[in-house]
């Protein structure tokens, strides 16, 4: 049972494990996205930003039942895009919160 690696096996058998491990790294990260990205606020000036900021604006909600869709401030766009808000200025992500949330009502 004494037996010895060579070098060349090593390289061999270190190869195929970072293989593995790329795949394998690859493949978790498929997850699904929580709807679209809404982050591009290059067309805002200083003071929408500002409110976006100072509203917290996220692109995903930390709280259930206060995501974007939920708020009557809400404005949905087409299927799997942005939306607008009545508050914040520039793209909303259905998925997203701010501290403006207000429930819409039934």
């Amino acid at each position: 049972m004494n037996e010895k690696l060579s070098r060349r096996d090593l390289f061999q058998q270190s190869a195929a494990l970072g293989v593995l491990a790329v795949v394998g790294a690859s493949g978790c990260s498929k997850a699904q996205s929580p709807g679209p990205a809404c982050s591009d606020t290059s067309g805002l000036a200083a003071p929408d930003l500002g409110v976006r900021t100072a509203l917290a604006y996220a692109e995903v909600s930390t709280e259930p039942g206060k995501s974007c869709s939920l708020c009557q401030q809400f404005l949905p766009g087409e299927p799997n895009a942005c939306g607008t808000c009545k508050v914040v200025r520039g793209p909303i992500n259905p998925a997203g919160s701010c501290k403006a949330f207000a429930a819409k009502s039934t």
